[in-house]
C-alpha cells in the first residue's frame, strides 16, 4: 500500500485529468455480460470517454473485467464502492478508477492508500473537510440535486477554492449544461442516457443517441470557454 496522497499529488492530478476528459460520466447498472458489452459499446460510439459500472448487480465485477477487454477505449470506473474489499476487487478486475456514494473513515483510509484515481463521495462540508485532510481534492457530490444542487455547488466554491467536483444524483439532460458550466465542476455523473428500461429492452441505439447528445453538451461548454 502507498501512503495517503497529498493535495496536488500525481494521483490527484490524474484524477482531475480523468474527470476533465470524461466530462459527463454515465452511471450504469447492468444485469448481464452481454448488456455490459452492448452498453459500453454504445457509449463509446456516441463519443463519451468513460463509464461508471455500479456494483449493484451480481455480474458487476465480471462486467468490469469484460468491458476492460472488449471496449478498452473507455475509461472504466467501478461505482457504488462501499467497502475496502470491493475497492480491492474492482482494482483486481481492471478498473481504471473508483467512485463512492459516501466515504466513512474506514473506507476513506483504505482508498487513500491506493494509487489509482478515486472519486470519493461527500454530501456535507464536514465530509469534504475530512476527505481534503486525506489528500482528496476531487470529490463526488452526492446526491447533488437533493443536497442543494447548483446553489450548493456555488456555495462550496468560497470555503473550498481548491475543490473540484463531480456532482451526481438528480441531474438530467436538461440541467446537465448548467452543472457542467460551474467553475468548480470538472465532470457530472448521470444516468439519463443509460435508462434501465432502454437497457433491459435492448434499445442500445437509444443509449448511443443519448451519449451523442451528452457529448454535444460537453462540447458546448468547452466552446463557451470553460
Amino acid at each position: 500500500m502507498n501512503s495517503p496522497a497529498a493535495p496536488g499529488s500525481a494521483r490527484q492530478q490524474a484524477t482531475r485529468a480523468l474527470l476533465r476528459k470524461a466530462g459527463i460520466l454515465p452511471v450504469v447498472t447492468v444485469e448481464s455480460i452481454p448488456q455490459a458489452i452492448a452498453v459500453a459499446g454504445a457509449l463509446a460510439r456516441g463519443g463519451l470517454a468513460a463509464i461508471e459500472v455500479t456494483l449493484r448487480s451480481a455480474v458487476a465485477m465480471d462486467a468490469i473485467a469484460v468491458i476492460k477487454r472488449e471496449v478498452p477505449q473507455l475509461l472504466l470506473g467501478a461505482g457504488t464502492v462501499i467497502t475496502p474489499e470491493q475497492a480491492r476487487a474492482a482494482v483486481d478486475k481492471g478498473a481504471d478508477f473508483l467512485v463512492t456514494p459516501g466515504t466513512p473513515p474506514t473506507l476513506a483510509g483504505a482508498l487513500a492508500r491506493l494509487s489509482l484515481p478515486v472519486v470519493p463521495g461527500a454530501a456535507t462540508a464536514s465530509e469534504i473537510i475530512a476527505l481534503l485532510h486525506l489528500g482528496f481534492d476531487a470529490l463526488k457530490l452526492f446526491p447533488a440535486q437533493a443536497v442543494g444542487g447548483l446553489a450548493m455547488i456555488k456555495s462550496l466554491a468560497g470555503p473550498f477554492p481548491q475543490l473540484a467536483l463531480c456532482p451526481t444524483g438528480g441531474i438530467t439532460e436538461a440541467t446537465a449544461a448548467d452543472y457542467l458550466a460551474q467553475p468548480n465542476v470538472l465532470c457530472i455523473g448521470g444516468s439519463w442516457m443509460v435508462s434501465p428500461e432502454a437497457i433491459a429492452a435492448g434499445r442500445f441505439d437509444e443509449v448511443e443517441a443519448g451519449a451523442r447528445r451528452a457529448r454535444a453538451i460537453i462540447e458546448s461548454i468547452t466552446t463557451a470557454g470553460k
